[in-house]
């Protein structure tokens, strides 16, 4: 921004002049009339500063302002390696709303995990069939490189979960980083669209998946099929259906790659949470608490060795 220059009254001009004939002993940087002008200083950009709690977190990535928000538990130091939750909110939404619905927040301060919520631009993720065309594969890669690096997240032990759009942009993240994320739990969300029609559109090191899916979502035979594409594709064995209470049923596949895929069909949930903490898309009648049984799936789940 350029400065404004100030305007000597008249009767200081001569004693104006014969400053200029004096040697130039201040520290400073001359301009092209030779008068010397101090240095500007640039303020310093605030560290990123690793604490417990919530630090809203930015970054510059394809020229775009990304934001991510990360809950640390409490007692959270950067020398101790902790498990990394990239939790994906639907569309139109926000991490914060992530935070609301799920609870994992919560859940992280119980068991000592951190918790990313990234921001998709204009409230949505690039995923299979919705919402946007910004790159957030890359956008997720470079965070989760930051929070590995900076935050000391344990490598062996990052996942990935997220409900709607933010649970395709999960079973896409699992395909196109499965080097990244160990295990995934989509939640009222697809692996669907033109791109997941393709055969060789899979995963190709092992990543866990467990998901949840309503029998009154409107999106239910998409993501059914979509589920079972994916078992197919990765030659997966699937046990007995297990039936619970409410008639949900449970099924669970053991997968060539060494991977696990749990399915739960919940014949009475719309497009929801089960038992979410919060918000429109929870439902507190579900049958089962997805962000507990999510987590003991991750905790069973990490990264197997190469």
């Amino acid at each position: 921004m350029p400065t404004r220059r100030a305007t000597l009254p008249r009767s200081a001009l001569p004693l104006a002049a014969a400053l200029l004939l004096l040697p130039l002993t201040a520290c400073g940087s001359e301009n092209d009339k030779g008068t010397a002008n101090p240095k500007p200083t640039r303020k310093p950009a605030a560290a990123e500063n690793p604490r417990p709690g919530d630090k809203k977190v930015t970054l510059s990535w394809k020229g775009e302002k990304r934001v991510y928000t990360v809950h640390a538990p409490p007692g959270y130091t950067p020398s101790e390696k902790l498990p990394l939750v990239v939790a994906l909110h639907p569309y139109p939404a926000d991490g914060k709303e992530m935070a609301a619905i799920s609870g994992l927040n919560s859940k992280a301060d119980e068991e000592d995990f951190l918790v990313a919520y990234p921001d998709g631009l204009n409230q949505g993720f690039n995923a299979f069939i919705c919402c946007g065309s910004e790159d957030d594969i890359g956008f997720i890669r470079t965070l989760v490189k930051r929070l590995t690096g900076t935050w000391n997240a344990d490598p062996a032990r990052v996942y990935a979960t997220g409900i709607s759009n933010g649970g395709d942009m999960s079973y896409k993240l699992a395909v196109e980083l499965p080097d990244t994320f160990a295990a995934i739990a989509p939640v009222s969300g697809g692996y669907l669209g033109t791109d997941a029609e393709k055969d060789s559109y899979m995963p190709k090191t092992p990543v866990s998946v467990i998901t949840f899916i309503g029998g009154l979502d409107e999106h239910y035979a998409g993501m059914d099929a979509g589920v079972n594409s994916w078992q197919k594709r990765l030659s997966c064995k699937q046990g007995k259906p297990q039936r619970l209470r409410n008639e949900i049923r449970k099924t669970t596949a053991d997968c060539r790659d060494g991977s696990r895929v749990v399915v739960y069909r919940l014949p009475e949930m719309g497009h929801s949470w089960p038992n979410g903490a919060g918000g429109s898309m929870s439902d507190p009648k579900a049958g089962v608490n997805a962000t507990d049984l999510i987590w003991e799936f991750f905790k069973s789940h990490p990264k197997k060795a190469s």
